[in-house]
């Protein structure tokens, strides 16, 4: 039995009972290949690259085609081989970002047998620096939240004590993490020592909820057979953490604060507490760029909800949503909202679609789409329950937050400290007036946190 360690991190809720992750947790991942993608030049928010390809060009399967050009910026590779149809200016969740059209060619790719998909990897001979020119190199990013470059993070001047493989997925609805887990057990960790050594860490966890019990259980297996394989060092130093199923569990701060007792301090990074996070996914990345020598150029996505048939797929970067949902037996309800990501904090891009618009396409953070019925209600006016205050992970309390900022009073949302807002969604799902909440608390954070840039470049 798997011994639990009770969740200490603050607030929190339980937003459903199970029901939508069962709706694509028995959904083996699929393998699905579009015949055009679209790769956006910005891949997260803030992280523009500028592309180094031409319409007219062929290009292979994990070719760099983007030069970062900004520190949230990753480099960017095919996902596809083909043929570069069009560089242009699309429309993106209200964004304009460039993007780079490609048709894949018709003949099949070959797919060969990996070695570290099936045992423990010999790693010894592969150096830190060596894994950070890797990661670096091979664009990969967080694959479970804001897409920051993996490599920013363990390029750190801080010691490491510890490392945190994030599986939580504490999200409702998605299941693409828990499909990795069981079904990619051995890249996973594979990977899982490889980003160990580049942190520096003496000990590694590999967190999830006790709501994936077969998960846990198909890591423990894999974990014992590579122990003993005798190609895992001493100093490989790695566990597999099973925490209580508490939504955000999966946040950085409190998947710290859950597993090691720590806090981060204000306006701080995980490093300043001694800690790398990063997703299961991005630790899978890992071992594909060092030993398989594939860049980040695919990621699975989670497609559920109100659809004929969720499922799990394994999509190059750039597929059409759209088509994801076609794949899927399309839209069940004509009243809907489209969601890119999970339900707590994933922006709704579409409102009672009908199958006919474009509406987004992966990135390399894209872990779900979501169709929800339309929930038919309206804002009422604040009736001072203090629920948002009580749920919240950060300690805020949202409800005067969002007064100060429809007031317009700035100064007020920094004194309420509105800068450390993880919009979560908590204080939103909670309220009885259905208040907007997450999104206004998240704008108050925006410009208290750009305040702050300014007064330093003034100082500077």
């Amino acid at each position: 039995m798997q011994k639990r360690k009770k969740s200490v991190f603050p607030g929190g809720v339980h937003p459903t009972d199970g029901f939508d992750k069962a709706l694509s947790m028995d959904s083996a991942v699929q393998p699905y290949c579009p015949e055009t993608v679209t790769i956006l030049s910005e891949q997260s928010f803030g992280g523009k690259c500028s592309f180094l390809v031409s319409p007219g060009d062929h290009i292979k399967k994990g070719q760099l085609i983007g030069k970062p050009e900004a520190f949230m910026a990753a480099p960017l590779h095919a996902s596809v081989s083909g043929k570069v149809l069009e560089i242009k200016e699309v429309q993106e969740q209200g964004r304009s970002i460039m993007a780079c059209i490609v048709q894949k060619e018709t003949d099949p790719e070959v797919n060969t047998e990996l070695s570290y998909y099936k045992g423990a990897a010999d790693i010894s001979n592969i150096s830190s620096q060596e894994i950070l020119t890797g990661i670096r190199d091979g664009g990969l990013t967080g694959m479970g939240g804001a897409g920051f470059p993996t490599h920013k993070k363990y390029e750190t001047d801080k010691t490491i004590t510890d490392l945190l493989i994030n599986g939580a997925e504490c999200e409702p609805f998605l299941t693409c993490d828990y499909r990795l887990m069981l079904e990619n057990g051995y890249a996973l960790l594979n990977g899982v020592r490889i980003l160990l050594k580049a942190s520096g860490a003496s000990k590694a966890y590999v967190c999830l909820e006790d709501n994936k019990p077969l998960a846990a259980e198909n890591l423990n297996k894999i974990l014992a057979e590579m122990t003993a394989s005798g190609l895992m060092g001493q100093e490989e130093n790695i566990e597999i953490k099973v925490l209580p199923t508490k939504y955000p569990q999966g946040g950085e701060r409190q998947l710290i604060q859950a597993v090691l007792g720590r806090e981060v301090p204000m306006g701080g990074l995980p490093a300043d507490s001694a800690v790398i996070v990063s997703n299961v996914s991005t630790a899978k990345a890992a071992a594909d760029m060092l030993l398989g020598g594939r860049p980040l150029t695919e990621r699975i996505v989670t497609v559920t909800g109100a659809v004929k048939n969720p499922g799990n797929f394994l999509v190059p970067v750039g597929t059409s949503a759209k088509e994801l949902i076609q794949l899927c037996g399309g839209v069940a309800v004509s009243e809907n909202r489209v969601i890119a990501g999970g339900p707590m904090t994933g922006p709704c891009v579409a409102n009672n679609w009908n199958g006919e618009t474009e509406l987004f396409h992966v990135t390399k953070n894209t872990s779900g789409i979501l169709i929800l019925p339309e929930p038919g209600f309206e804002e009422q006016p604040c009736i001072r329950c203090s629920g948002c205050e009580s749920v919240c992970p950060a300690g805020l309390v949202p409800y005067k937050i969002e007064f100060a900022l429809l007031d317009e009073d700035y100064d007020l949302c920094e004194k309420l400290y509105a800068s450390e807002c993880i919009a979560c969604g908590c204080c939103s799902y909670i309220c009885p007036a259905r208040r907007e909440l997450s999104l206004r608390t998240r704008a108050a954070r925006n410009i208290v946190k750009q305040r702050i840039r300014e007064r330093a470049v003034k100082k500077s």
